[in-house]
């Protein structure tokens, strides 16, 4: 199962001349555990006038290849997994680490919360919008060795494919990232990027600008994580 890196993806269920507002929240945005703890709380609320319905799942994350990858697991649980969210009511969801497994190094899942779609709320004309929260789950052990990143560009059909290599223990959270060559900025992408897991590599395609270079031998990396800010010097490979 693949997801994108985003923490919020919306759906369009039906074709339509308009779209109605979504109305679940959740938060944190991220949950993070050191051992021993193993149990943390996150938070749903419904801002509608009607009740809706949600549905939680935990899966265990990876990168394989450059890619996002999910898989069921049952050693975390979520509590409960269906729930009906009254109007303007806050609810309490558990997420558990359930395996007495002690944990190595650092563990990744995803929560993914969606809210169900509702047939009898279906308006004729309008797009129903379904919200899927994507949310980073962490279990880490306190002797975990921080993330430490390399990073490779290659150029490639009117694009960059820039790779960043995590040979930590712990994962690297990748913001507000800028590209520029000669002082000039190439690449801009403010927020959120994605992950580097520990022991992983992870891939991002960056389109380049049509005014731009059409041949860069290196750029300069910045960047921000949780541990502080990130700069690198990149050579620029060709393209196959």
């Amino acid at each position: 199962m693949r997801l994108p890196a985003g923490l919020c993806i919306a759906t369009l269920l039906l074709a339509g001349t308009h779209a109605e507002a979504t109305s679940l929240r959740a938060a944190p945005a991220k949950l993070e555990l050191v051992a021993p703890d193993s149990a943390a709380a996150l938070s749903l609320r419904n801002e509608d006038t009607k009740p809706i319905n949600a549905q939680i799942r935990v899966f265990r994350w990876s990168q394989v290849n450059g890619e996002e990858k999910l898989e069921p697991s049952v050693d975390v649980a979520a509590s409960p997994p269906l729930t009906t969210l009254g109007a303007g009511i806050d609810y309490v969801v558990r997420v558990v680490r359930v395996t007495k497994t002690p944990v190595a190094g650092e563990e990744t899942y995803r929560l993914l919360v969606d809210e169900l779609p509702d047939a009898a709320r279906r308006v004729p004309g309008a797009v129903t919008v379904v919200v899927r929260y994507s949310i980073p789950v962490f279990f880490v052990s306190r002797d975990a060795a921080p993330a430490k990143l390399s990073w490779t560009i290659r150029q490639m059909n009117g694009g960059l494919v820039l790779t960043g290599s995590n040979s930590g223990g712990r994962h690297a959270r990748i913001s507000d990232l800028q590209l520029t060559s000669d002082g000039k900025p190439v690449v801009t992408r403010t927020g959120l990027v994605g992950y580097v897991l520990g022991g992983s590599t992870m891939q991002w395609t960056l389109p380049l600008p049509r005014s731009g270079p059409t041949a860069l031998r290196s750029v300069a990396l910045s960047a921000q994580s949780e541990s502080g800010p990130i700069n690198a010097t990149i050579a620029v490979s060709p393209g196959r």
